[in-house]
């Protein structure tokens, strides 16, 4: 008997823990349980194949809005191949609307509604039997009316719907990485709790009243694995991490007291419930070893409590700040256009507050109708015109024209490219200096994009920065000097150039600082600068460009050798300024 448990993940770097919380759950049957995961980016024949070839008895998918295209054409094609294969299906794609989705998909055998653990155990409990007792499992249906959790077709048919199963305890949930074999290159995730005390009406964390929490001396146990193993990244998926203070607190300082200085940890938040203690203790861990994720969605009032969202802006805009000024916690910061009662002008507004906290990441994401979310059934209200399939994401509201939707679409490539990439830091923060609104630079620059037909195509490093220099040049010609600087420093502080910009000084012109500085061959640089390039770092305020200097100033790069890219810096990089009539004395 193999019960094979599959996953179609969005990304090869993903691991799915639905899956393996539910094998680990249902340990007594370990041993007819398999795992397969794959991602969205493969095609669907692959996926195909290596499923048949497992030859399972009986098939069980996660599904989720990002892979349910890839699940249904699985589940239809391997239908046809193996007719009397039961297929279940499980996850928040399906959990809701569960009988219209069966009726649509006919080969489906039936769907585990909501938290899988103790139905899939059950779920195995009774294929094992039938297996052992020689039955054809195609048809040995009866039994499953006694499972709690479940809308299966019964043998006339019919879909029957078995009663909800009560939430387990946390407790209960076994720990499913006992190695890590599976997990090379690859994110892992954890949870420490379940529920989310909120109700904003676009999400289905909403839907779970109640919070559950795993104990901590489990917790610890279990995040002393991670850091013994040297995992490079561990996901809380936590809905509202700091939900519970005593909770949240002690999670942080054992990670402090206990740093391997390699793991990283992300966690997603609610900025505004940080206390004082909370923040202190976060600005103590060590740099990079903690990354918060903080849903604002947007700062217009109004939308605020129509989305039945409680956020107290002025606490989460003072925590963020702290944060800021602390330096060693990787932010992230939420945006979503299409929510209701906000229109184009006063989501520019929200962009720009913001932007103004200077996250290392400003996820600008759209609005998605969720099957079951309250908000999904106030689309005739909202006037909300809909993608009709998954990820059934908003295309216009009463508020937002699709003209404007595409609008921020053409600002959010933009800022994908030239502010969350990290690849050009200086360049960004001076650039943004000649916009009152920042979102108005970022749709100008998509704009500059689509003129040129620019759009859609893939292009390098240089490329893109010659790009961005002629949008500069031709928006703010009295500063082309000091974007040309600017874009020389981001590309020479990301990694040694094979080519040299056009844009950039003749190399001929400090082939004698070259000479003096760069003793470790292709892992040094120097270049010189006429402006400041940490004033230039430093710029906050409005057209406070930093000043041109009558002599260059030298910037030595250091570049870490093959295979050491974690040292100083990003990727490894190392820059300090060179002060005049210092004598050479290595690569600092």
């Amino acid at each position: 008997m193999k019960i094979l448990l599959t996953a179609i993940n969005a990304k090869y770097i993903h691991s799915n823990l639905a899956v393996y919380s539910l094998r680990a759950y249902a340990e007594e049957y370990r041993e007819h349980i398999g795992i397969a995961e794959y991602t969205i980016n493969q095609r669907g024949g692959h996926i195909l194949r290596e499923v048949y070839r497992q030859r399972p008895d009986v098939l069980c998918v996660s599904c989720y809005i990002w892979n349910i295209r890839q699940v249904e054409e699985l589940i239809t094609e391997i239908h046809k191949l193996r007719p009397e294969l039961p297929i279940w299906l499980g996850g928040p794609e399906v959990s809701y609307e569960t009988e219209a989705f069966l009726e649509r998909c006919p080969m489906a055998s039936g769907v585990m509604v909501g938290e899988g653990e103790a139905t899939f155990r059950d779920l195995c409990a009774h294929y094992v039997a039938l297996g052992e007792a020689g039955a054809d499992l195609a048809k040995g249906v009866e039994g499953l009316a006694r499972i709690p959790g479940l809308v299966f077709r019964a043998s006339d048919g019919k879909l029957v719907r078995t009663p909800g199963r009560e939430p387990l305890p946390m407790d209960s949930l076994p720990f499913c990485y006992g190695g890590l074999e599976a997990f090379q290159n690859r994110i892992l995730y954890y949870e420490s709790s379940r529920g989310c005390p909120f109700s904003c009406s676009y999400c289905l964390s909403s839907l779970e009243k109640g919070m559950r929490f795993r104990s901590l001396p489990l917790v610890e146990q279990e995040l002393q694995f991670f850091l013994d193993h040297g995992v490079p990244q561990v996901k809380f998926v936590d809905r509202t991490f700091n939900c519970s203070h005593g909770h949240a607190m002690a999670v942080w300082q054992y990670l402090k007291e206990h740093d391997n200085g390699i793991t990283n940890f992300h966690f997603e938040i609610a900025a505004d419930l940080l206390t004082e203690e909370e923040i202190s203790l976060l600005a103590s861990l060590r740099p990079g070893q903690a990354q918060l994720e903080i849903g604002v969605q947007t700062t217009h009032m109004p939308t605020v409590k129509e989305i039945r969202r409680a956020m107290d802006l002025g606490r989460l805009e003072r925590a963020v700040l702290r944060l800021q000024e602390a330096g060693n916690i990787h932010l992230h910061l939420d945006l979503i256009a299409g929510l209701p009662l906000e229109g184009f002008e006063t989501f520019a507004r929200s962009f720009a507050d913001v932007y103004r906290l200077k996250p290392q990441q400003l996820q600008l994401g759209f609005l998605k109708s969720l099957k079951g979310s309250y908000i999904d059934s106030r689309r005739e209200a909202y006037g909300m015109i809909c993608q009709e399939g998954p990820p059934y994401e908003v295309m216009a509201t009463a508020w937002l024209s699709y003209d404007e939707m595409l609008e921020i679409k053409l600002a959010e490539e933009m800022l994908e490219t030239y502010y969350n990439s990290g690849q050009f830091e200086i360049t960004a923060k001076v650039m943004e200096l000649a916009w009152e609104n920042p979102f108005f630079l970022y749709l100008e620059l998509g704009r500059f994009y689509e003129r040129r037909g620019l759009l859609d195509v893939s292009h390098s490093r240089i490329r893109r920065c010659e790009i961005l220099l002629e949008f500069l040049e031709e928006k703010d010609p009295e500063h082309g000097e000091l974007y040309s600087e600017t874009l020389t420093y981001d590309l020479y502080a990301r990694e040694n150039m094979k080519t040299r910009p056009a844009f950039a000084c003749d190399a001929s012109s400090f082939r004698e600082e070259t000479r003096r500085y760069c003793r470790n061959g292709k892992l040094s640089h120097v270049e010189p600068f006429f402006y400041d390039m940490e004033a230039a770092r430093r710029a906050r305020t409005l057209y406070s460009y930093p000043q041109k200097n009558e002599e260059r100033q030298f910037y030595l790069f250091s570049y870490p050798q093959e295979g050491n890219k974690g040292a100083a810096g990003r990727r490894g990089v190392s820059v300090r300024k060179i002060e005049t009539g210092q004598d050479a004395k290595g690569n600092g």
